[in-house]
């Protein structure tokens, strides 16, 4: 027999958990459960192993609204955030929701039926669920593979070769030079994390990333933490980053020249005369045209200046047997060379999604609200913002999704269609609107934004939240049926 729920929830990490959260506090009347393709709950916090890994967001945003952030770093480690996450489910009896190691392979939309048809695979086997409303909150890239460029010579390397998304847990690097490719956030964890142990730490990049250092503690959060009671010191804490982080983003848009100057400044003085800023943080992009790195407590400020790690900007010409050849010539020996060279982005959580037969590209669709799509019924998926903590959208979406099926219970309706008109088409924006490598190599299968609300995707918290949690939900886009 086909199990059936009202809202199939895909993913079992930090949006999964918060989803499944909203919807037994926002929508109780709503039976739900989760498919978890992996073993155990944590999604990218449980994948992610490599050295440093941790937070590149503050966790009292990053973190749940509804339960405070217990730790006095502000900027956590994974395995702290993944604790938290697994804490949360349990205290919920969200874990005993959860179906584990059901990857979801296809979604098929029945109007007739007015639901969807899911096929997963546990165990080798096929397996069938049935729901009114499917959720997906996978991310947008492949937990099965990375990103990987194949460098010429690589096969002469008589060392070893590691991408970051699998790190091997045994792998030792004590004593070894290590050289790190890439320049973005996992680049600057890895480099400062792998001195402790390495006899030198060389990270080289083809292109700069700009980098802003910020302490791993809030002490503010933390005064405010001693003075009020818990969940009303988060709430404050949370508002007070979530202000501040909108006014810098907005103020650095607006002056991107000044931010530049600001930024190669505080790294020329974090440096000291250790390491020249030019070229090596230096970008030719304007901050935030590709995602800002944080660098906690300066951590690799200092591994740069106590000379335990250092940086070289220039091309890869050829692995060579005992290293690295680079295009000005300059040979780096290696006897690890980790590959940071970004993921491999996907859309809908790489599902096949059809609508009554009809197979659904998602770099054709159109995203209504930054979480559902023109033309597809009852589904929503849920990504974060690129210029904010990610669990800011991803909870403002959950929100309203319950708001949606509440709206629907209220009428009685059993159908929800974002319909687009001609005036909203348009634009050809993918979803995700920076330059960062990984997201235009996925242009071409990214859903793109539309020309105006509904269908434009902003990346503003505060704007969002007006939006998302006060406007009507029966708008001039939604259409409403029943079976």
């Amino acid at each position: 027999m086909t199990a059936h729920v009202d809202v199939l929830i895909v993913g079992a990490g930090l949006s999964g958990v918060n989803a499944a959260y909203r919807l037994h506090t926002r929508a109780p009347r709503r039976t739900y459960t989760i498919l978890e393709a992996r073993d155990t709950i944590g999604g990218t916090w449980d994948l992610f192993r490599y050295p440093g890994i941790r937070s590149d967001s503050d966790m009292f945003t990053l973190g749940y609204p509804f339960r405070p952030w217990p730790n006095p770093q502000a900027i956590a480690d994974g395995p702290s955030i993944l604790r938290y996450v697994r804490d949360t489910a349990a205290v919920n009896g969200i874990d005993r929701k959860i179906r584990f190691g059901h990857k979801v392979t296809a979604a098929s939309w029945s109007t007739k039926d007015a639901r969807w048809i899911v096929t997963a695979v546990h165990d080798g086997q096929p397996v069938t669920l049935t729901c009114n409303f499917l959720y997906l909150c996978s991310g947008y890239y492949s937990y099965d593979r990375g990103h990987v460029v194949e460098f010429p010579g690589q096969d002469s390397f008589r060392g070893t070769v590691v991408h970051p998304q699998f790190w091997p847990q045994d792998l030792d690097y004590t004593g070894k030079n290590v050289v790190v490719i890439g320049s973005g956030a996992t680049a600057v964890t890895l480099v400062p994390a792998m001195t402790d142990k390495a006899a030198h730490v060389t990270m080289v990049q083809r292109s700069p990333s700009y980098l802003v250092a910020r302490p791993e503690r809030d002490e503010l959060a933390n005064k405010i933490r001693e003075v009020l009671p818990e969940h009303l010191a988060h709430r404050v804490a949370r508002a007070k980053n979530v202000v501040l982080g909108a006014y810098f983003y907005q103020l650095v848009r607006r002056f991107p020249k000044r931010a530049a100057t600001k930024l190669r400044e505080a790294a020329a003085t974090a440096l000291g005369d250790a390491v020249p800023v030019d070229p090596h943080f230096a970008p030719s992009y304007n901050v935030w045209d590709q995602r800002l790195c944080l660098v906690p407590d300066g951590d690799l400020f200092k591994a740069l200046r106590h000379k335990q790690a250092s940086i070289v900007t220039d091309h890869i010409d050829t692995f060579t047997p005992d290293g690295l050849r680079l295009r000005s010539g300059r040979e780096l020996p290696a006897d690890i060379i980790v590959t940071a060279t970004g993921l491999k982005m996907v859309a809908m959580g790489g599902l096949a999604i059809t609508v009554d037969g009809r197979r659904i590209e998602p770099g054709d669709a159109t995203v209504y609200k930054g979480m559902m799509f023109g033309g597809v019924p009852n589904l929503a998926w849920c990504i974060g913002y690129t210029n904010n903590s990610w669990t800011l959208r991803a909870d403002l979406t959950s929100r309203y999704v319950c708001r949606l099926l509440n709206h629907m219970d209220r009428g009685r309706y059993t159908v929800c269609t974002p319909t687009l008109t001609a005036g909203d088409a348009g634009g050809g924006r993918p979803i995700l609107d920076l330059t960062s490598g990984y997201i235009k190599r996925a242009e071409n299968v990214l859903p793109k934004q539309g020309s105006r609300r509904p269908w434009r995707t902003r990346q503003n918290y505060i704007l969002d939240y007006l939006d998302l949690s006060l406007t009507p939900v029966a708008d001039r886009a939604m259409r409403f049926g029943r079976a």
